[in-house]
């Protein structure tokens, strides 16, 4: 059975977490859980920022996510409506500002 839009932004939804996370709290951040490698508190600017682009760069492929034509079951996530897609985004902007900035 294939995934449904919302399936495929919940997988997602970790690395969102992560991303606030980090961008609130830096390296004192502490979050392990999900899609998160290891805890930041132990980890240097370059390793948190490393991880954040990986979270940055999930959450992008998934919102690109699209049927190539009639018969791929893939969702339309690239399609569907914006407001499905808000926190993956903001989070995508926000990661990409946090590394910039760090």
């Amino acid at each position: 059975m294939a995934q449904t839009v919302t399936e495929c932004l919940a997988a997602g939804t970790d690395s969102v977490t992560l991303i606030n996370d980090i961008n609130t709290n830096g390296k004192k951040s502490g979050y392990v859980g999900g899609s998160a490698e290891a805890d930041t508190t132990t980890m240097t600017q370059a390793e948190i920022n490393e991880m954040v682009q990986r979270n940055v760069d999930h959450l992008s492929t998934i919102l690109l996510y699209k049927p190539v034509d009639s018969d791929d079951d893939t969702p339309d996530v690239k399609g569907a409506a914006s407001n499905l897609k808000t926190t993956h985004v903001a989070a995508v902007t926000t990661g990409t500002d946090y590394i910039a900035a760090n």
